[in-house]
């Protein structure tokens, strides 16, 4: 076991899928002298080489577009989008060819595209780089969404989505950057080394997870929410409310099968994240909560997350993500029924 921050994690995990397969690239703006604006891809052109890890000019598009091609062609391109609200330029190549062309193609064409995003708020940055945009992409049939909330499954997740044959788009929750946690770095390398180790991968990264066990109140979660959830489940506890944290991972496919499981067991669920509640990822699973497990629940599936506005300046983020007491009224509320 090893002890890292979030970010050395990815780093790590971009690594070993690089010594694997030569195949793998990397491509993105600053990412190689300067390492990426958040270093995460730090040391990598040194040792692979410029071949390998590709600075970009300033164009998600052709980023995205040029990925697609080198995938068509036998690559297997990692491409990091600078910033979260960067990606909406590239938003017609991932949505009408990469998330498509699988389909269209009647099987015949994979494209094993990962797209890294640096994604999420409460870091008070300026306008464009704080978007929660994964409710755009669900949406769109075709791509694998993931979100990890923990070094482990950073290190984890980052070569599950290289061996996924499916398109990926890796969302990673920037203010848990330098959150460190430890990281055995053995278990994902003997599942990629089994046989059928990529089909293993990509179902293992579709699941979630059971963070913390509780009784009374489930609370759903998945990328930088995690820990404001656990943050959740001490405060109540500390009140008598036993709080089970489901730590979704995957936001498409959404693991509903666990989340379910979780809410019969507990009979009241609160979905957590920062994107903003209407028409978001939240809304999806309590529908699938409502219709899977409706006798089950003694009250209404409540859910937190961001205003049906633009995303604030940094001066006012505080009051548009969820907090500690927003969570927390949810969780007396549905705890009243």
């Amino acid at each position: 076991m090893s002890t890292m921050t979030l970010a050395g994690a990815i780093n790590r995990g971009l690594r070993a899928a690089m010594d694997r397969d030569p195949k793998v690239v990397l491509m993105g703006e600053d990412i190689g002298q300067l390492g990426g604006v958040f270093r995460v891809t730090d040391g990598l052109w040194k040792d692979f080489g410029p071949d390998r890890v590709v600075d970009t000019p300033l164009a998600e598009s052709g980023i995205v577009g040029t990925a697609i091609g080198m995938a068509m062609r036998g690559y297997t391109p990692v491409l990091e989008i600078q910033f979260d609200g960067f990606i909406f330029p590239a938003y017609n190549q991932i949505t009408t060819q990469l998330a498509k062309m699988h389909y269209r193609s009647h099987g015949a064409i994979t494209l094993p595209v990962v797209i890294r995003v640096p994604y999420s708020g409460h870091i008070g940055a300026v306008e464009h780089h704080s978007e929660s945009p994964e409710a755009l992409f669900a949406h769109t049939a075709g791509l694998r969404i993931v979100s990890p909330a923990t070094p482990q499954d950073a290190y984890d997740m980052i070569q599950q989505a290289i061996a996924s044959p499916d398109p990926v788009l890796f969302l990673e929750p920037k203010a848990r950057y330098w959150d460190k946690g430890e990281v055995d770095e053995s278990r994902v390398a003997s599942q990629l080394d089994a046989d059928g180790g990529a089909s293993a991968a990509t179902a293992e990264m579709s699941r979630g997870r059971i963070a913390r066990e509780g009784k009374d109140v489930t609370v759903v979660a998945y990328g930088p929410s995690v820990r404001l959830a656990l943050q959740v489940a001490d405060a109540a506890a500390a009140e008598g409310t036993s709080v089970e944290v489901v730590d979704l991972r995957s936001i498409s496919p959404l693991d509903s099968d666990t989340v379910v499981r979780s809410a019969k067991r507990t009979g009241r669920v609160v979905v957590v994240h920062e994107a903003p509640t209407a028409f978001g990822a939240g809304a999806e699973l309590a529908a699938r909560v409502m219709e899977q497990a409706f006798f089950h629940l003694h009250a209404p599936v409540l859910r937190v997350g961001g205003f049906h506005t633009p995303y604030p300046g940094s001066k006012f983020e505080h009051d548009y993500l969820p907090n500690l007491d927003r969570v927390l009224d949810a969780v007396d509320r549905v705890m009243t029924h």
